[in-house]
């Protein structure tokens, strides 16, 4: 989340101070790049990885990252992220050549099980995804904003920016996924692993201009973010999510142009990383100040390396899939990386680094074969291509080179021997490079990547039971594979005996109730109603007015008592709902626990609850729901009472056999 020493802007002074520091950082960019300061004979690659951290029993979200990182204090490489469900670590920066990519991979899983080690002491696991499965609307509350300054002054700037009444969040895939938000902070459900390559400034514009291009295929392969709220949406959601939840801009009558915060970029990079900076300082206001005593031209005037703290600040409030960064090398000398921010986490450790050597090879690769990549495509195909990788991943197909159309899944296999050509020339050992290309190669081969297994297992778990447990079942069995490592392409289609506790005991209406609601208003005709209930096959129907708010109920056994002339007094030559409906139903709401919708439907001899948000319908439960559950929780307990005689019935085998080799 970049520089934590920030502060709010609080009047004009404040702003316009920063602004002129901003200003003279830009002036001192453009000084050491015209003079060659910059480090050029080391090209380095870093990583960062985010996660999420999730209730060891239910596989839910679990907001104790605070009290995580008091338990891994000693560990600076730990941070925190915007959501208390949220870890970061830092991988140190290594130069590419060698051992850099086994290196990687060893040291990031070494981290990760020594926060495995501290979390399983808080109940808690963690899991690598772009968007962790089991995530709720619920769970974005501010409440789960992590309690430090710079979050909580970002929440509140983007606020201000805010031209509409919410936050809007619509996507369709296979499901479709229309809401609003109050706050920012859907950012949170995004997490990834972002890898960093150091580049000299007169190489600058040809890499950042090839990162472009390559975003789409390496997204395709590498997308494993295709769940969100419990819906099937795009393979890698996170592009359009990120996006839309820090998208302050409102619809107009007129057709003005305005980028969002959040974005691909606007056109082709030309002459110097400086245009990039300055696009953004003239597009996006500053959202916070640092608190900067460093005056970065004086640095210059002295022969000091400026920090340049106000640029950096700006930089981590404009979110560009593929980001400039500056920062300053060991030796003293000022460096310049792009960020890829395109890869998500996971699905393990092994398949990131494969994402990152494929990425990183095919830089490389390119830059030594093509001087200039807006000769071979033009910027627009760039873009739309970036577009249908994020919706549809490896099923994709592009416009590439000379206007060449092309599926995914051949583009990943002509670029393969250029990355493998690309990591050769920077003398990375041939064994990672068979390792991680395999891995690439593999996923190419048999058309899969985290985002098709996700879809493929979720689509059949729902199949199978209620769509909170399939999800659930879904996140255990990531996690199982995850801590194995096993690579993607590998794994099998999980099972609901894989999930070997489910108590939805504590679960939440909003996370079990129906939503995909057939309804009628008040001055339907029943026999439509009765029909639709016939159709549908369903029992219970809310009656909702022009809104959208609750004002009624009408059941199965109304419409047939008033057909069949039971407790009807006189009948209608054409009957409305209105006129049998039950007025002012027993409701409840989104944030009542499940066990007490259970009861109160009990105490009332309810056979369905509507779920009311306010006045406003938003779902409903009903008996067959819970007999559902109590069906699954008995299978289960079954089948975990034979495993267990089973395993016992091994164990005594196995001693009668060690007993008897003894004799």
């Amino acid at each position: 989340m970049g520089e934590q020493r920030v502060t709010l802007l609080s009047d004009k002074d404040q702003m316009n101070a920063f602004v002129k520091q901003l200003l003279a950082d830009v002036r001192a960019l453009e000084y050491m790049i015209d003079n060659d300061w910059f480090e050029k004979d080391i090209t380095r690659i870093g990583a960062e990885q985010e996660m999420c951290l999730v209730d060891g029993d239910t596989f839910k979200p679990a907001p104790i990252a605070m009290k995580a990182l008091k338990k891994l204090k000693k560990y600076e490489w730990v941070e925190t992220e915007l959501a208390r469900f949220n870890l970061e670590t830092n991988l140190t920066p290594r130069e590419l050549t060698a051992s850099c990519l086994s290196d990687l991979e060893n040291e990031n899983v070494e981290k990760l099980e020594i926060i495995r080690a501290k979390l399983l002491k808080l109940d808690t696991n963690l899991i690598l995804s772009g968007i962790l499965p089991t995530l709720r609307l619920f769970h974005l509350d501010m409440d789960n904003l992590t309690p430090k300054k710079r979050y909580f002054a970002l929440m509140e700037a983007i606020n201000k920016q805010l031209s509409g009444n919410a936050y809007e969040l619509k996507l369709m895939g296979i499901d479709e996924l229309s809401i609003k938000h109050d706050s920012p902070l859907l950012e949170a459900c995004n997490t990834s692993f972002q890898v960093h390559l150091q580049v000299s400034p007169d190489e600058f514009v040809q890499m950042y201009n090839i990162a472009q291009t390559l975003a789409a295929p390496v997204m395709a392969i590498a997308a494993n973010s295709p769940i969100v709220f419990g819906r099937r949406l795009w393979h890698e959601s996170r592009i359009a999510l990120f996006q839309q939840a820090l998208d302050t801009r409102t619809s107009s009558y007129h057709m003005r142009e305005q980028s969002p915060r959040v974005s691909f970029g606007n056109g082709w990079l030309k002459e110097s990383i400086l245009e990039i900076y300055q696009e953004d300082i003239a597009r996006f206001r500053v959202l916070i100040a640092g608190d900067i005593e460093e005056d970065s031209l004086k640095c210059i005037q002295k022969n000091e390396v400026p920090k340049l703290r106000a640029l950096q600040v700006h930089n981590s409030t404009v979110y560009r899939w593929n980001r400039p960064c500056y920062g300053i090398s060991p030796n003293g000398k000022p460096h310049l990386r792009i960020e890829n921010r395109v890869l998500p986490a996971g699905p393990t450790v092994i398949d990131e680094v494969a994402n990152a050597a494929f990425w990183l090879g095919c830089m490389v690769g390119l830059a030594d074969e093509v001087k200039d990549v807006r000769e071979k495509i033009s910027w627009e195909d760039v873009r739309d291509n970036f577009g249908k990788a994020a919706k549809f991943g490896i099923d994709s197909k592009f416009t590439w080179f000379n206007d060449e159309k092309i599926s995914a899944v051949d583009l990943v296999q002509t670029l393969l021997p250029i990355a493998r050509k690309g990591l050769k020339q920077r003398r990375v050992d041939a064994s990672d490079i068979d390792r991680y290309l395999g891995v690439i190669e593999e996923r190419a081969k048999l058309h899969t990547n985290g985002a098709r297994w996700q879809l493929r297992a979720f689509t059949k778990l729902i199949g199978e039971t209620s769509r909170d447990e399939a999800l659930s079942c879904l996140t255990a069995s990531i996690i199982k594979n995850q801590m194995q490592e096993i690579p993607v392409h590998k794994w099998k289609m999980p099972e609901l005996s894989d999930l070997k506790a489910y108590n939805p005991s504590a679960m939440l209406v909003e996370e079990f109730m129906f939503t995909d609601l057939f309804t009628t208003r008040k001055d339907d005709i029943l026999e439509l109603v009765s029909d639709m209930m016939d159709w549908k096959n369903i029992n219970y129907a809310p009656v909702e007015n022009k809104n959208g708010e609750l004002i009624g109920l009408i059941t199965s056994r109304q419409v047939l008592n008033y057909f069949n002339g039971v407790k009807v007094q006189k009948k209608k030559s054409i009957a409305v709902v209105s006129d049998i409906m039950t007025k002012n139903p027993v409701t409840t709401t989104p944030e009542t626990t499940i066990i007490d919708a259970m009861n109160l439907m009990s105490d009332k001899n309810l056979g369905c609850l509507p779920v009311v948000k306010g006045k406003e319908l938003v779902g409903i439960i009903t008996e067959m729901d819970f007999i559902q559950i109590s069906n699954r929780l008995i299978e289960r307990s079954l089948n975990n009472e034979a495993e267990k005689k089973k395993s016992k019935k091994k164990k005594k085998k196995a001693k009668s056999k060690k007993k008897k080799s003894k004799d």
